[in-house]
């Protein structure tokens, strides 16, 4: 299990919605509810989503990384998630109200696309989803827009991965949805080093516009997070942190990132949003 969207519901009850991969290599989706968000953990007994390919032969290969986002307009939960068909991998939606049943979309981005998430609310009366294509050997961070999340278009360029040695070269994703704070859009992001020894997943920060998200407001130099514990560097895919989803607090500051660590378990962290501004400020380009 590794890989989780994350939301806190009403109740206060944490909602994991885990990557679960099987012994055939292929993955659905199942949840996992906690009161405190830390332990006790209640798994639904039978796979909360499983692939569809029947309807949607996009689906064949499995469903994976999930993002969540509530949209207050419909007073449902967006889940975005990777499918995998044989053309590769690319971004579906589903809507949710329950956790139980799922309206599916389909395929909004075509294969090789991934890592992606949706704003919460329209900006210009258009929805928002920031996603990962695949062109030649790099990676970067896009931005497209619908006014129905069916129909998508002008597909605009959000941050570049570094060229180099950067810990950000050549391949950056989007992790968690973005997070929503008076100075602009918060962004956890990945960034993959391609070494000798293999690949190394960490994590920065970016600020972007609130009304504009195309507008880069700050963008760290330095990785935030990095594999270190034993859990995060050996698994299935070494060196690896990867998080999907947070929760936060009712306070609006204190945060818990769940991430997935080397491909192989569901791991915590904790922060502050005001923290993580803070360090931003100070290590921005």
């Amino acid at each position: 299990m590794f890989n989780a969207g994350a939301v806190l519901l009403a109740d206060g009850t944490t909602l994991l919605l885990c990557r679960v991969e099987d012994r055939r290599g292929l993955s659905h989706l199942c949840a996992a509810r906690s009161a405190n968000g830390i332990d006790g953990w209640v798994i639904d007994r039978e796979p909360t989503m499983l692939p569809d390919s029947g309807n949607f032969p996009e689906e064949t290969w499995g469903i994976e990384d999930p993002r969540i986002t509530f949209l207050p307009e419909l007073k449902k939960f967006a889940v975005i998630y990777t499918a995998y068909s044989h053309g590769g991998p690319g971004v579906s939606l589903a809507l949710t109200e329950d956790f139980r049943t799922f309206e599916r979309f389909g395929v909004i981005m075509p294969p090789e696309d991934k890592d992606a998430a949706l704003l919460p609310y329209r900006i210009d009366g258009n929805w928002i989803l920031i996603h990962r294509p695949v062109s030649t050997l790099r990676a970067h961070m896009w931005l497209s827009y619908s006014p129905d999340l069916k129909n998508w278009g002008r597909h605009t360029l959000m941050m570049e991965a570094r060229k180099g040695a950067w810990w950000d070269a050549n391949k950056i994703g989007l992790s968690p949805p973005p997070i929503e704070t008076p100075q602009g859009w918060l962004v956890i992001y990945h960034g993959v080093k391609q070494s000798c020894g293999g690949c190394i997943y960490r994590l920065g920060l970016a600020l972007f516009d609130l009304d504009n998200p195309e507008r880069l407001l700050k963008r760290c130099n330095e990785w935030v997070f990095s594999p270190e514990e034993s859990y995060e560097q050996h698994g299935d895919v070494g060196n690896v942190v990867f998080p999907c989803g947070y929760t936060i607090a009712p306070d609006r500051d204190t945060i818990n990132i769940y991430y997935g660590a080397a491909d192989t378990s569901i791991a915590l962290a904790t922060s502050n949003v005001s923290e993580m501004l803070r360090w931003l400020e100070k290590d921005s380009e």
